[in-house]
């Protein structure tokens, strides 16, 4: 299904078409509220799996464009629970990197991240947490160091195995100055990372 016959189709009015996915926000009056709510949202879906985002003040749901038989009967479990769609609280962010070969820098960000692998250029987050991660090819090379990096926190006693696989994917150390707090990476194409944990933090 295309995003224009997603959106054009009767009773999905509360729904948005972001990339691959559409997504809905529902205003809720309290987090009680908010936790019933998906609590329907999981009842309705049966063996699908919506990703449902909990807040104090609403829930978000994505699915799948095809899923549009589920988009309708959760908009209607909303109205009957006097909740309102807000379109302007969804959004779906992706990083984008930029490398000269792809193939060669992509290995070095799935092991730093822990993300699966889609296709030849996306990264997606397994636990469906963090931003996707998409690489697209640059003619030539910016001699100028990268201006944006990500900061990557997890658990004091994972990093070594975290470090240790972004490494052997193609990456270099380029600094362990302040380990245990944090160590910076860089993948083949010096584009850094920092593997950071709580250790030496107050």
């Amino acid at each position: 299904m295309t995003a224009a016959q997603f959106h054009a189709a009767e009773g999905v009015e509360d729904w948005r078409v972001l990339y691959h996915v559409v997504a809905a926000h529902f205003r809720t009056r309290s987090f009680a509220e908010g936790v019933a709510f998906a609590g329907e949202i999981g009842r309705l879906a049966g063996d699908r799996e919506p990703r449902v985002e909990l807040r104090e003040a609403g829930v978000t749901v994505t699915l799948t464009r095809s899923d549009i038989t589920l988009a309708r009967a959760i908009s209607q479990a909303a109205r009957r629970s006097r909740l309102t769609a807000d379109p302007a609280a969804v959004q779906l962010v992706n990083v984008t990197i930029d490398a000269l070969v792809v193939a060669e820098v992509l290995p070095f960000w799935r092991a730093l991240l822990g993300y699966h692998q889609i296709g030849d250029d996306y990264l997606a987050d397994p636990a469906r947490r963090g931003p996707g991660v998409e690489f697209q090819a640059m003619a030539v090379p910016r001699p100028q160091r990268n201006r944006l990096h990500l900061d990557v926190a997890v658990p004091h006693d994972q990093a070594g195995a975290r470090i240790a696989a972004a490494l052997a994917a193609g990456g270099r150390l380029v600094s362990d100055e302040h380990a245990p707090k944090w160590w910076t990476l860089a993948d083949p194409e010096g584009n850094e990372a920092c593997v950071a944990t709580w250790l030496g933090r107050d």
